[in-house]
Formats: C-alpha cells, sequence, structure tokens
C-alpha cells in the first residue's frame, strides 16, 4: 500500500490505537483515523483503507529506538527544497524558546545536532537531520517569529503551512508546549490550523522538569479541558523533559511503531 497523507493518518492512528497496557494505551483517542474536530468540517466515519490497515495491527510494543546515526541533511528555504525522498518525516515545532533544539538533541543523543542560541527564534529554514538512515526528523522553525522583520514573518508563516499541509511524506508533526504557560493563542490557534488541514500531529509538553508533578499534571489537565471545547477527539500528548531525559523512551518507541507499522504495508 503506498504511503500516502491518507494511509500515513489511518498508520499513526494505528500505533496508538493497538497497544493495550502499553504507553499507546493512552492514545485510543482516533484523530488520526477520524480526525473530527467541533465546526472545522470533518466528517469522523472511518475510511474503507483502514480495512486493510486494521490486518497488520497485531504488533507488538517495539523497544525503545536505538540511536545509531544522526547526520545533517541540508537546510531548505522551502517545500520545494525539501528532499526528494520516501522516508517518513517527523517534524518539531513550537513557539519561540519552547526548548525545540534542546528536545532534537535530548531525542538524537547528539548534543550539537540542532544549534541552539540564547536568542530564541533562531531557527529560519526547514532543517532535515538523517536518522539511523531510515526516518528524517525536520526541524521547522517556530510560529511565535521572535524577533524578525514584517516580511521574514510572512515568508515564515508560508514555509510552515506549504510544508506541514503539501509535504506528504510528513507522518507525524510534534507540536511543542512549554508545560509552565497557560494555553496560548497561538498555539490553539495552530492546532486548530492543523486540525483543519488534517495534518497528523501530537503536543509534546516540555520544560518538565521546571515545575513539580502536581503543577505538571493540573496544566495538563487544563489543557485537555481547553481543547475539548473545540476538539472532540485529543492527539497523544507526551511530557519531556531535555535535563531530566523524561519522555525520550516514549517518543522514539512511538515513532518506531509508527514506521513498523508503515513497512508491514509495503
Amino acid at each position: 500500500m503506498p504511503c500516502t497523507r491518507k494511509n500515513v493518518f489511518a498508520i499513526s492512528a494505528l500505533a496508538s490505537i493497538e497497544m493495550p497496557k502499553s504507553l499507546f494505551e493512552r492514545h485510543k483517542w482516533l484523530y488520526l483515523l477520524r480526525s473530527r474536530t467541533k465546526g472545522h468540517g470533518m466528517t469522523g466515519e472511518v475510511p474503507g483503507y483502514m480495512k486493510s490497515i486494521r490486518r497488520a495491527a497485531n504488533l507488538k510494543k517495539p523497544k525503545t529506538m536505538l540511536i545509531k546515526t544522526a547526520e545533517f541533511v541540508k537546510s531548505c528555504p522551502g517545500l520545494a527544497s525539501c528532499p526528494c525522498s520516501e522516508k517518513p518525516e517527523y517534524a518539531f515545532i513550537g513557539r519561540s524558546n519552547v526548548g525545540k533544539s534542546s528536545l532534537i538533541n535530548m531525542i538524537s543523543a547528539r548534543k550539537g545536532l540542532a544549534m541552539t542560541s540564547s536568542k530564541p527564534g533562531k531557527t529560519l529554514l526547514i532543517n532535515y537531520f538523517d536518522i539511523n538512515n531510515s526516518w528524517y526528523l525536520v526541524d521547522l522553525p517556530g510560529y511565535g517569529f521572535a524577533s524578525v522583520d514584517k516580511d521574514t514573518r510572512a515568508r515564515l508563516k508560508r514555509m510552515i503551512e506549504e510544508y506541514t499541509v503539501g509535504r506528504m511524506q510528513l507522518t507525524n508533526l510534534f507540536v511543542l508546549l512549554d508545560c509552565r504557560l497557560e494555553p496560548q493563542k497561538n498555539d490553539l490557534d495552530f492546532i486548530n490550523f492543523l486540525g483543519g488541514h488534517e495534518v497528523p500531529f501530537s503536543l509534546v509538553f516540555t520544560k518538565t522538569d521546571k515545575i513539580s508533578k502536581s503543577k505538571l499534571a493540573a496544566n495538563i489537565a487544563h489543557y485537555k479541558e481547553v481543547l475539548s471545547g473545540q476538539w472532540e477527539w485529543l492527539p497523544p500528548i507526551f511530557a519531556t523533559s531535555s535535563e531530566t531525559k523524561e519522555g525520550r523512551d516514549e517518543l522514539l518507541s512511538y515513532i518506531e511503531q509508527i514506521n513498523n507499522s508503515i513497512e508491514n504495508q509495503e
């Protein structure tokens, strides 16, 4: 079965649904399968192609992926210059100062893979990294647009929208959120934009080492409550810390499960 955007939706949902008593138990949300938001015009019917994909559902939870190689590939100024490849792509995006570069370095176990800066919002291109010669980790510009001029802000907005909507190899977009903050309007607007365009995504709360576990639980619960006002199904949610490496195994296992599901369709 070709790895089209629709099939990627279903495969990503499969990874979430078919893992009882595991990480994926909490992902039985059917968002990527039924991808529907209130007022966004999505139908919610179970598509026919899910029948064949369900036959590959008897997969066990994989061991945490071992990162053997992580190499920079290229920086792209737009969708047209992205690599010509069938490798699945897992992209990371968030507002300025959300800790994106640090999280990417933590996931890849390569301290300097993504450049960190004392001045947030410095990612201005689509940066590709090849992981284990099997999938791409994609570092996207943030949508907070720190201190950039009006023309650059418009260019970045167009770049992000073109990639997230038009890149068929995009298998999952990880949207990073600072766990210490109240739900921010630009985060919620971006999440609704993704839903409106049927972009498969997950939410990743960052900097969990900065607050207590009880405060973290309360903040995530509040975020879910806010999202429930717009969404009938909530996406997968991860809690992470680049300092303590919390959430690394869960993120890599999630990616590995989706990759395994894709391979079973080929």
